[in-house]
């Protein structure tokens, strides 16, 4: 592809007219606070933007696109900079700007009758789960960043979250989009329709994209019956075996009553409760793998706790489990949920984290954890590795902490960080899987994607983003390397 992007240009003037496309109180310049939007979540990258520009309408943004491309500035998109792989943080070559959906905040339309709900893409997660309650129906994307984190930023990531076994990725959550592609045209997809078989379904180009391909501004997304009860339970297995065995027999009794199968390995719950200590811990952490489980039911007249002690039960008698505990009150499901949801920041405080994002199959599991581990303990005897994930669609986190690294100290680890990412992207490609499950790619792991997919796969990619974005402007640098020269 072409990258055509000027060293230099008029900066005055743009941030001129930007200022009469959006209001001169929505175009933050090199003379504001730029801080909290050139640097990622996590601290490790850092860029440069002429501005921060904050459009109101979708009629904002195609403008504010077309000012850009008119002088070949490139356009990074960002929602609440809560990402895991720097995708929203404006790095590399020429001047660019940052483009914050904050201000298009809208719930546009819920239909309590076809199950859907319209949104701006700066809507927060949370709003557009409460927008949901308010007609007795649920939006069930959820994960820990859920009050800061954007629409946006979820499908432009093809979030996950803990639900995923019951009501699928971001992308099966989508019904239609709105998205200002790289000319400033609007490309209107806002349907709510469940069945359409009218050629390409183009709204998919987007969702995974990280806004390299455009910028999406509306949704339309399903809705779902809200559960009217639901059953949580703690429960400690002897080994990743156990706890696969535990999955297929929940499967089996309980069916898509499971609405979510979390594992956490001891010393990832230990990393909470020492750098969390408002975090409460209430069992003691002498098994080497735990698991969060969440039935939920529409009918209200199903004994959920009953369910879920039988297979627990039973799990006991047979010596896949320990020991579990079944929450008493919705104030102790809470604190189950808070555990798993603080695994980010519990880690975060512990160390340099070096985190990953792999999904296998089912069946590769314990092969996948018991090599990665040993390898990485193999590599860097003082790293703690550590690991959660979705476990029932495959989704492994394997984060290797490395202690007590000043910021100044982290170019000289890079050489671990490449060989710890090898070690995961091998034995997960062995195994069939993918290095990206839910986080996407990013700047962190785009000379990954890049080791570990097909040259024809590559090809493609590249020549979508050359068809859309000859000039490079949307995000450049991410997903897919920057062209030489």
């Amino acid at each position: 592809m072409s990258n055509s992007l000027p060293r230099s240009i008029d900066a005055p003037e743009l941030l001129r007219e930007l200022a009469a496309i959006v209001g001169a109180k929505h175009v933050i310049g090199a003379d504001g606070d730029l801080d909290p939007y050139v640097v990622d979540w996590r601290g490790r990258y850092r860029g440069t933007a002429l501005a921060v520009v904050k459009p109101g309408n979708t009629a904002e943004v195609a403008a504010v696109v077309k000012a850009c491309v008119a002088r070949r500035v490139a356009i990074v998109p960002q929602g609440g900079n809560t990402g895991m792989c720097g995708a929203a943080t404006p790095v590399g070559d020429g001047p660019m700007i940052v483009l914050r959906l904050d201000r298009l905040n809208r719930i546009r339309a819920v239909s309590r009758l076809g199950d859907a709900i319209a949104v701006d893409a700066g809507c927060i997660l949370a709003q557009v789960q409460a927008a949901a309650e308010g007609v007795d129906r649920l939006f069930p994307l959820s994960l820990g960043a859920e009050g800061s984190c954007q629409i946006g930023g979820n499908l432009s990531t093809n979030a996950g979250g803990t639900a995923v076994l019951r009501y699928g990725t971001t992308r099966e959550l989508t019904l239609g989009l709105e998205v200002v592609l790289p000319n400033g045209d609007i490309l209107d997809v806002m349907t709510s329709l469940r069945k359409d078989s009218t050629s390409f379904d183009t709204k998919q180009l987007f969702i995974g994209a990280e806004g390299t391909l455009g910028i999406i501004t509306g949704a339309v997304l399903k809705l779902f019956p809200r559960p009217r009860q639901r059953a949580v339970a703690f429960a400690k297995a002897g080994s990743i075996e156990s706890v696969l065995d535990l999955l297929a027999r929940a499967r089996a009794a309980l069916g898509d009553r499971i609405n979510a199968f979390e594992l956490m390995s001891r010393g990832q719950i230990e990393v909470i409760a020492e750098n969390l200590p408002d975090v409460a811990i209430p069992f003691a952490l002498d098994a080497p793998w735990y698991v969060l489980v969440e039935i939920v039911d529409t009918l209200a007249s199903n004994d959920l706790n009953a369910a879920l002690e039988q297979l627990l039960a039973a799990a006991f008698d047979d010596d896949l489990l320990s020991d579990a505990l079944i929450a008493a009150s919705e104030t102790q499901a809470a604190t189950f949920w808070k555990i798993r949801h603080s695994v980010s920041e519990g880690s975060k405080r512990a160390g340099y984290v070096i985190s990953h994002d792999s999904a296998v199959p089912l069946e590769h599991q314990a092969t996948f954890v018991t090599r990665v581990e040993q390898r990485i303990a193999a590599l860097r005897p003082d790293a703690r590795v550590v690991m959660h994930g979705h476990v029932g669609d495959g989704n492994i986190h394997i984060l290797a902490i490395i202690p007590g690294v000043a910021p100044d100290q982290r170019d000289a680890l890079q050489d671990t960080v490449r060989a710890v990412n090898a070690i995961v992207d091998e034995e997960t490609s062995a195994l069939g899987g993918s290095i990206s499950a839910e986080h996407g790619i990013g700047i962190a792991n785009r000379d990954r994607l890049a080791r570990v997919t097909s040259p024809v796969e590559m090809a493609l990619l590249r020549n979508v983003k050359q068809l859309l974005d000859p000039h490079d402007i949307m995000n450049p640098g991410k997903v897919l390397a920057l062209p030489a020269g």
